[in-house]
């Protein structure tokens, strides 16, 4: 388990990292999401021991990093995103020093580096120097080494960082494997790697923690901000006629192209709520035949960008601090009107 209380740490009068918590729980996946210059590689590094924070403190299993690093640093496995190789040994030699750096057991030293060779996929290239080795081969090395002495804990700052599509796939595989043995922090900006191998999701966003959730819900709340799309049968004067006695509707999208004799839009709502009903009744009413009526699709990107750029979501009981303005709440009666004049043909 990783528990990060309160961590700060500042650079002059700048907070890299500001008042951040959050918890890792025993067996889970969490990806570690952020755009650049969050906070991510800093929190990472003070996880990890690597550099120390201004306040606060890291529990690694219970064991505080600060007060005894040395017993907190046995718990982790750390792959950074360039990881620090030696070019001039050959992949055997290497992974044998960090046997000995990370004090496995001499009898035990080449049986477990040769197991760990074979769990990542590196026993084909163990004679060959790591300078001559591909990109993809070099991640693996850097992952073998950070699993040598079988740590509880993996934390992987962009694995997959510069590697080609069938090499990110591997790894990814190779996380997903992992995943039953180690409770692993993931840091990356490939939302299809991260929705595919996480549990749960942490965004930081100016060094503050904007949202923790699963993948699934992420999405499901940005589907639910983003709102409806409708098809009905009538005219667009009609359909703005019927939406004035809708509440909760914040804008209004017509398309630009559809079949004769209909109107296709999309609504947007405000925060909270769910006009799904509303609308139907209201064109039943208006004698509009509705023909479609969906959520719209968006995916983990759409909730990432909504969140970092506008960042409004709760977590903890605390207000993510807002990093971008968003468009007041419209009320019902002039959300279609108002919204006709700027996107007649949007």
């Amino acid at each position: 388990m990783i528990e990060v209380k309160n961590l700060v740490k500042k650079y002059g009068d700048h907070a890299a990292v500001n008042d951040l918590s959050f918890t890792v729980e025993t067996g889970k996946v969490i990806g570690f999401l952020g755009p650049n210059g969050a906070g991510k590689s800093t929190t990472m590094n003070m996880i990890t021991g690597y550099i120390a924070p201004t306040s606060g403190e890291v529990l690694i299993n219970g064991i505080n990093m600060s007060e005894e690093p040395e017993k907190a640093k046995k718990e982790i496995g750390y792959l950074p995103e360039i990881p620090p190789l030696y070019p001039d040994l050959r992949v055997r030699e290497y992974l044998t020093f960090v046997a000995e750096l990370k004090k496995v057991a001499k009898k035990e030293r080449d049986t477990t580096v040769h197991k760990i060779m074979g769990r990542t996929g590196t026993l084909d290239v163990s004679e060959r120097l790591i300078r001559n080795l591909s990109k993809g081969y070099k991640q693996r090395v850097g992952l073998a080494a950070a699993m040598m002495g079988n740590p509880d804990i993996l934390i992987l700052d962009e694995p997959t960082v510069g590697l080609d599509p069938k090499q990110i796939i591997e790894m990814r595989d190779l996380i997903r494997e992992l995943s039953h043995h180690h409770t692993i922090l993931l840091s990356s900006h490939i939302m299809q790697e991260i929705s595919a191998v996480c549990d749960e999701i942490i965004v930081i966003n100016e060094g503050q923690m904007i949202a923790k959730d699963t993948p699934e819900n992420l999405t499901r709340e940005m589907v639910e901000k983003n709102g409806i799309h409708l098809i009905v049968k009538g005219t667009k004067e009609q359909a703005r006629t019927a939406l004035r006695t809708v509440p909760g509707i914040k804008d209004v999208r017509y398309d630009e192209k559809q079949e004769q004799g209909t109107i296709g839009m999309t609504l947007y709502m405000t925060a909270g709520s769910d006009i799904r009903e509303d609308v139907f009744y209201a064109m039943a009413k208006a004698d509009l035949p509705l023909l479609e009526l969906h959520p719209l699709a968006a995916s983990l990107e759409d909730a990432f960008l909504a969140l970092t750029k506008n960042g409004s979501r709760q977590y903890g009981g605390k207000k993510a601090k807002k990093t971008g303005g968003t468009k007041a709440a419209q009320t019902a009666s002039d959300a279609p009107e108002e919204n006709e004049q700027n996107k007649e043909e949007a």
